[in-house]
């Protein structure tokens, strides 16, 4: 209660200004931090949850239930940056070779991958192993008619840009789907480059401009 008052300006008329009135002492206690689009009482419960959870995850993991130890050696992976930077790409090669390697980045996928590749088979993996829906989502979830139970739910996934405006609509959003597809050129290119490969540009170019389309289309 203390903390609503906080954030409210009872010296506003509410029938003038309600909003000045319900979070006027927020406004005035407050400022957007340059790092951050927004600030609400969720961000700032956001920032402290953050520094309550890296003290936990750098405690001693003796002892810990196996849940505890999984999240540790997660969080120890991802701030050992000098293991990342010499792994390097390889985390990624082996992870396109998992699901059937890609074919913009394969001098034969044709002839050496797809006559066993399977749609199926690769979507489950996505989902099982990297929890990537691509072109069906799939969950389980409560059931919305019987709340005892839980059922499969089967639903469209998100696109690869934030929504059907990205891939239609001018102006700022062509700029990011020109640099979108740019962006996608340039995985390719690397990862061509890191499996020894030539760049060949051009190829590069029309295979990503069929991704760019195959989107499009499934946005509409």
């Amino acid at each position: 209660a203390a903390r609503i008052i906080q954030n409210m300006d009872p010296t506003a008329d509410p029938c003038k200004d309600f909003y000045q009135y319900a979070c006027g002492g927020w406004l005035n206690r407050h400022v957007i931090p340059e790092t951050s689009s927004r600030y609400s009482i969720f961000d700032i419960l956001r920032d402290e949850l953050e520094i309550i959870l890296k003290g936990v995850l750098e405690t001693s993991d003796q002892g810990d239930r196996e849940a505890f130890q999984k999240a540790k050696i997660l969080y120890k992976s991802c701030m050992n940056e000098s293991l990342i930077e010499q792994r390097d790409s390889l985390p990624l090669l082996e992870a396109l070779t998992t699901v059937g390697d890609w074919p913009v980045a394969s001098a034969d996928w044709n002839k050496t991958k797809e006559p066993n590749w399977s749609m199926e088979e690769k979507l489950s993996i996505m989902n099982s192993r990297f929890n990537k829906r691509v072109l069906i989502d799939m969950f389980v979830w409560n059931d919305d008619r019987d709340s005892s139970r839980h059922i499969i739910y089967i639903d469209q996934p998100s696109l690869g840009m934030p929504s059907r405006d990205y891939y239609f609509n001018g102006g700022n959003y062509q700029r990011v789907r020109e640099a979108y597809l740019q962006f996608m050129i340039t995985i390719a290119k690397m990862i061509r480059e890191d499996k020894n490969m030539s760049k060949d540009d051009s190829f590069v170019q029309e295979e990503m401009a069929k991704v760019m389309e195959l989107e499009t289309e499934i946005a509409n």
